[in-house]
């Protein structure tokens, strides 16, 4: 293991992170466990950055990939492809957006730059409303939209950017406010700035902010942001690479706890759909969606190999009710991480719904972040038997729970057993 990390060092970049004070490889995972190259097992409960969203060598996928790859790997964009349409018709569909058109592209990323394309296209306008404390992708222009510094490696943009209150509901200058008085000083602060600025493309906003520590606004914050936006013809663009396919257990897409005024005009996608392959995508009405005025396409995404692991994965989650798993798997875990939570004074907040989870530490007798803790809780947490992630804004201080969305009763248990040894022992 040694010598693989010395080798990841000499030819990868410095700034491609690394969990744990001894880097883990991964080689080989069933169900919500994972091993490692020492023969160690894990119960897994990040599922690769909230990737592996089923389950690990679920054998639908992997027979659906085995007889794709059989068949053609990859043919590109030039010609009809069967299960890009499959998927597609699928995927438009189950977004509630009317006439929804699909594109795929390989990632988050570049599904969250596609959007921003088309939004400034549409609406001639370089200037994007983003949150603060929110992550968009590394790309040029999804760097210029994080609201995150840790994130975050240059000022220079292609875009305008202009950051909005609402993404975390117990810090910030209106976290004293009851729910609906934080909606309604969010919405406030929201229209005065649109009073001094030009009219903006769109509003880019996770509905869970998924490396921001899974920090959310109370339900209904971006109905009642569509609300004035609308007013003025600003589009709404729901990046859902993080909340989207049931994990929040309570809805298919995290923008339906904001759904009061319709559905977002752009939702973005990627990570779980394709269970580790790489996909990812943008829907959008037709007339969005048609307002390129130049050729494009797309080399990789919607190639048939991930397609059919697409097919499969979401198949096999809405048959599965994996979203209902989530709900109730999901509320048995975090009412026990509550309970523990509240026994321990270096636990700030336990937060989030279904099966992602976030759990905050901070300084005993302070509010100040402490991401040493975090640290600390996921070393002890791996040696545990468990893998979690960390996130945060100001300073990574937070635990990141997901699990793949079929996780049993038992396996909960087992891995709220393990984080409360592990937040136990930071004492």
């Amino acid at each position: 293991m040694n010598d693989l990390y010395a080798r990841h060092r000499n030819v990868l970049p410095d700034w491609l992170a690394l969990y744990y004070e001894e880097p883990l490889e991964i080689t080989h995972g069933e169900g919500r466990h994972v091993w490692d190259a020492d023969g160690n097992r894990y119960l897994d409960f990040f599922g690769g950055i909230l990737t592996t969203m089923t389950a690990h060598a679920l054998p639908e996928v992997t027979k659906a990939v085995g007889e794709q790859a059989g068949r053609i790997v990859h043919s590109s964009t030039l010609y009809l492809n069967r299960p890009m349409v499959e998927l597609a018709e699928r995927i438009a569909k189950l977004s509630a957006i009317p006439n929804a058109r699909v594109f795929f592209t390989t990632s988050g990323t570049e599904a969250n730059d596609t959007a921003l394309l088309l939004a400034t296209t549409y609406r001639r306008s370089n200037t994007v409303l983003a949150m603060r404390n929110s992550y968009h992708g590394r790309s040029f222009s999804t760097v210029g939209v994080t609201g995150n510094r840790g994130w975050s490696p240059t000022s220079l943009s292609p875009l305008q950017t202009l950051y909005v209150h609402g993404g975390v509901r117990t810090r910030g200058p209106f976290a004293h406010l009851d729910d609906d008085a934080f909606v309604a000083a969010c919405v406030d602060d929201l229209t005065d700035l649109l009073g001094h600025i030009r009219p903006p493309a769109a509003l880019i906003a996770e509905p869970i902010q998924g490396v921001g520590g899974f920090t959310s606004p109370p339900d209904g914050l971006y109905a009642a942001f569509r609300e004035v936006l609308k007013q003025r013809g600003v589009l709404w663009i729901a990046d859902e690479v993080q909340t989207g396919w049931g994990r929040t257990g309570e809805n298919f897409w995290g923008w339906q706890a904001h759904a009061r005024n319709g559905p977002p005009d752009i939702v973005t996608f990627a990570k779980g759909i394709g269970n580790g392959s790489s996909i990812g995508g943008v829907i959008a009405g037709a007339e969005i969606m048609n307002c390129l005025d130049a050729n494009s396409i797309s080399t990789f995404g919607g190639t048939q190999l991930t397609m059919a692991a697409g097919l499969a994965n979401l198949g096999y989650l809405l048959e599965h009710d994996l979203q209902g798993n989530a709900r109730r798997v999901g509320g048995l875990l975090i009412e026990r991480l509550r309970a523990v939570g509240a026994q321990l004074p270096w636990v700030r907040e336990v937060r989030g719904r279904g099966l992602m989870i976030g759990v905050e530490l901070v300084k005993p007798g302070t509010d100040e972040a402490d991401p040493q803790a975090a640290s600390a809780v996921l070393e002890a947490a791996r040696e545990g038997g468990l893998l979690v992630g960390k996130g945060g804004g100001h300073d990574t201080s937070a635990l990141r729970i997901a699990p793949p969305l079929s996780l049993t009763v038992a396996e909960a248990e087992e891995g709220a057993a393990i984080l409360e040894s592990a937040l136990r022992g930071i004492a």
